[in-house]
Formats: structure tokens, C-alpha cells, sequence
């Protein structure tokens, strides 16, 4: 780096920028297309709002009318923090090549993030055919988008994830260490990466792909562990801690997450340019200190021991050292403060749709 990614210099390197965000009406795209307009970015959010969306929250028939109710103010919480925030909504579906072509033409983005995909690995195994098509059909689309129109986009941005290593052989795994992804939803997204580096060597399209872990924060209806350990509590039912609680996830603050993404934009070298980061706390911590923070919050929680499950991977710590040489970023949010911080808006979030339910 030439000098210091501060978030002056940030803002002066993405002045000029214009960035699609492709499947960012979802838990982690709306909060970048918040973070990048705190910048002064031009953002458009491209989505069809059926994937842990608005479509997907009116139809499951496994949330009943309370859930139902919770999740979708923390949809419409989404979609006013948007509106207010000038982002362009584009609804369309990024598996048909028309559409997005038409969707960013109109925009005429210089970069564009690839968001995409099925949030849950257990969900993706009940439908692998459609955890095909939203990761790899629609980067197929923007990459072919790319290659059509060379001058158009200096960056792809694709964000993967930490289950791309597999069982962890070692406590820490960093960028260079082999990927032995296993299952529908890590083998999308190592094909993807794949994908995306083959089109950048072949086509000077510029890549960078972002892995991330064990993700929490404000209006995820994605189901993850640090959103069902919540629920669990407030509902009084157990907080399983299979094996004690001593399996280990790098968990990550949401906003942590947007700040990491938004320097590899600012340092991307342009086109032809790659680069993979783990943009993680960069400490993996137990599910039973997962535990002890919704207990701190919710003293009522109920923690249950259960046996292992074989067939959970082994994880453990992903190094962001080299985030912090070439972005120079520093994750803020330790679990004492950033998941208790969002464990404290849940329950404020539930208590008000017992209210809007008349106390159902």
C-alpha cells in the first residue's frame, strides 16, 4: 500500500466508484450498501427479494405468526434504512442474464459484489439444484456481464466463505492454506472462487474474494447459531452445547465484516488485479462463550449439553494478518461487546412485536 487506508483516503479512492451489490437486499448486503453510502458511494442493490427475504418470509410455513411478525420488521427496518439512505433497488433475478444486464446497464456500475447464495449449509443440502443456480448461475451472469464489457467494471468482489478449508488441520488457517471444502454449500462456493480467478486470468476481469465466519448482527433472519441461541433463550427453549460447548467459530460483528470489504475495494489495483482475504475477528471463540454472552443478557436461558456431531467440521481461527498488512484492518467488535450489543437489540426487537401482537 502506498499509504494508510484511513477512511479519508477510503472515501477519496471510492469517490468516483458506482457499486452493485448482486443479491444485496440480504443480512450482509444491506448493511454494506449502508456502509458504502457513510462514504458517499453511489450504491445498487440488485435482488429479487425471495431468498430470507420478503417473499421467503410471507411463505415458510415452519415461522408462525410471531416469528413472522419479528422478521418482517427487521425487513422493513431494512428497506426504510435503504430508502433513506438514497440506495437504488433493482428487483430483479440475477439468474437470467436479460435481466441483469438490462439491471446494471442502467446503472453502469464500476464494481459490483457478488452476494448471492443460500445463508445456511443445512439449507443448501435440502436444495442443492437452487443453491447451484443463486451462487454460480448468477456469477456466471455478472462474470459474462464482465467479459462483455471490458471497460465497464474494474472489480468483482465475491464474498465466499470460511467453509471453503474444510475440517481445520491446524488451531489457524490463512489464505495459503489448502481449501478441502466439503458438502453442496462449500463446494458452490470454492467452484465460485474457481470461477471467478479463471475469468481474471483469462479475461483480466479484477477479483478479490472475501471469506468470512460465523457472522451476527442486526435484522439477520438467516437462522444462524448466534441468532437461534438468542431466540432459544427468549423462548425458553435449551441452548444446546453439543460436546460441552467446546467447538470453536471465528465469530464475526456484522460491521466488522462491511468495514473489511469496503478497504478491498479502496485498494483494489484495477483491472486484472486479485487478491482472497479472510475478513473475520480473527479469534475463534467456543459456543459456550457464545452461550454465556445471551446468558448475561438473558439470564433466564436454559444451556443443554448434547454429544458431538460427527459430522460438523472442525474450526478454529482464520488470520486476517494479511487484511491487516495490505487493507489495514482492525476488526472493533470482540464478542463481549458486539454480540452482546446485538443480543440486547433482539430482545428489544421481540418485546416490540409482542406489542404490535397484543402480547401473543
Amino acid at each position: 500500500m502506498s499509504e494508510p487506508l484511513t477512511p479519508e483516503t477510503i472515501k477519496t479512492r471510492l469517490a468516483d466508484e458506482r457499486i452493485s451489490l448482486v443479491g444485496g437486499a440480504g443480512f450482509i448486503g444491506h448493511n454494506l450498501a449502508l456502509a458504502l453510502r457513510g462514504y458517499g458511494v453511489e450504491v445498487q442493490v440488485v435482488d429479487n427479494l425471495m431468498q430470507n427475504n420478503l417473499v421467503d418470509n410471507a411463505s415458510r410455513s415452519d415461522l408462525g405468526p410471531f416469528r413472522r411478525e419479528l422478521y418482517y420488521g427487521f425487513l422493513r427496518q431494512r428497506f426504510d434504512m435503504l430508502r433513506r439512505a438514497e440506495v437504488s433497488i433493482c428487483s430483479v433475478d440475477a439468474r437470467s442474464m436479460p435481466d441483469l444486464q438490462e439491471c446494471l446497464a442502467r446503472f453502469k456500475p464500476t464494481k459490483v459484489v457478488h452476494l448471492s447464495a443460500i445463508a445456511s449449509a443445512v439449507e443448501a443440502r435440502k436444495v442443492p439444484g437452487h443453491c447451484f443456480e443463486l451462487q454460480l448461475i448468477t456469477l456466471k451472469n455478472i462474470l459474462e456481464y464482465c467479459r462483455l464489457f471490458p471497460a465497464a467494471i474494474n472489480q468483482v468482489v465475491l464474498l465466499s466463505s470460511s467453509t471453503v478449508y474444510g475440517n481445520f488441520e491446524t488451531p489457524t488457517v490463512d489464505e495459503s492454506t489448502r481449501p478441502r471444502p466439503f458438502g453442496i454449500y462449500a463446494n458452490t462456493k470454492f467452484m465460485a472462487e474457481r470461477l471467478v480467478r479463471t475469468y481474471a486470468d483469462q479475461y483480466g476481469i479484477g477479483c478479490t474474494v472475501i471469506r468470512p465466519s460465523a457472522l451476527y448482527g442486526e435484522r439477520c433472519i438467516s437462522g444462524r447459531v448466534s441468532q437461534k441461541f438468542i431466540e432459544n433463550a427468549l423462548m425458553g427453549t435449551p441452548l444446546l452445547l453439543e460436546g460441552g460447548g467446546d467447538g470453536r467459530l471465528d465469530f464475526t460483528c456484522i460491521d466488522d465484516l462491511a468495514d473489511g470489504i469496503i478497504r478491498s475495494m479502496a485498494a483494489h489495483r484495477g483491472p486484472g488485479a486479485t487478491n482472497t482475504f479472510n475478513i473475520t475477528f480473527g479469534n475463534a471463540r467456543t459456543i459456550a462463550d457464545l452461550a454465556a454472552v445471551v446468558k448475561s443478557v438473558i439470564p433466564g436461558a436454559i444451556l443443554e449439553e448434547r454429544p458431538r456431531d460427527s459430522d460438523k467440521p472442525v474450526r478454529g481461527t482464520l488470520s486476517t494478518e494479511r487484511a491487516r498488512e495490505v487493507l489495514n484492518f482492525e476488526p472493533q467488535w470482540p464478542l463481549e461487546t458486539g454480540y452482546k450489543r446485538y443480543c440486547e437489540w433482539y430482545v428489544d426487537q421481540w418485546e416490540q412485536a409482542k406489542r404490535r401482537l397484543g402480547n401473543f
